[in-house]
């Protein structure tokens, strides 16, 4: 069984969890759970890449008001770095949703690696367990069909459409914790509610995991590795900073 990470590295923003995650998705025992989701992952972020290079131009340049022209050149990188964070978040969220089931498999070996038992509500049969996890995606694309939708409007008004890079990069974060945290929770049965509940306790931690996970995403191969990443990262954060013990405390 791994030891927890000391306290100071789980309160830097979530960067020694992101980083346990590199190690663990490698470990002997744990690195064929890890070829589904990673085959997922390159194949979508592949297409979104094709996706960007073929259309991104024209689209930038809608996107600037002609009385902004004067600032091409300082206003361009911030709409470029919009653009591949709303493209890559949104592939990120339909690789999710295709490999939930393998994730959810992925999160329980994981879990089992670090504490030396399986998750309690593990081991129910695949269909069980892909309908349940298919199930909580289902949920949180709903969830955040509700919350995004001002978030898309913004992208729209002219001058603040500058804004909504920084607006989504923080809603990314936010739902790339909810995202990868789920897989490890929902294999103990907890409700999103519940989730929401307790990642919100832990702001820092919950949104400096995610802001790393959301950059990731961004890096050109770096984001063939995010899901696998993410998933035992997450798990790691949860067994040791958010799984309610048997006292009835947390970390």
């Amino acid at each position: 069984m791994n030891a927890p990470l000391p306290r100071a590295a789980r309160e830097l923003g979530g960067f020694g969890y992101w980083l346990a995650g590199f190690r663990l998705m490698w470990q002997p025992g744990l690195r064929r759970f890890t070829l589904i989701p990673l085959a997922i992952n390159v194949l979508l972020f592949a297409l979104a890449g094709w996706l960007l290079l073929d259309h991104a131009g024209d689209w930038l340049e809608g996107l600037l008001p002609s009385w902004l022209d004067f600032l091409y050149w300082v206003l361009m990188p911030v709409l470029v770095l919009g653009l591949l964070l709303v493209t890559f978040f949104s592939f990120t969220l339909v690789a999710n949703l295709i490999a939930a089931p393998f994730n959810a498999v992925l999160a329980a070996r994981v879990e089992a690696h670090l504490t030396g038992r399986p998750p309690a509500d593990s081991g129910k049969g695949m269909v069980t367990e892909s309908v349940t996890a298919v199930a909580g995606e289902v949920g949180r694309l709903l969830y955040l069909a509700a919350w995004a939708l001002p978030l898309v409007v913004l992208w729209f008004i002219p001058g603040l459409n500058l804004l909504a890079p920084f607006a989504w990069f923080a809603f990314s974060a936010w739902m790339m914790s909810l995202e990868y945290v789920d897989n490890p929770a929902g294999n103990h049965g907890l409700s999103f509610r519940e989730q929401r509940r307790r990642l919100r306790q832990r702001p820092a931690l919950t949104l400096g995991f995610g802001s790393l996970m959301t950059l990731m995403t961004m890096v050109p191969v770096a984001n063939f590795l995010a899901m696998p990443v993410g998933v035992c990262g997450a798990t790691k954060m949860w067994v040791e900073g958010f799984a309610t013990r048997d006292d009835g405390s947390t970390g």
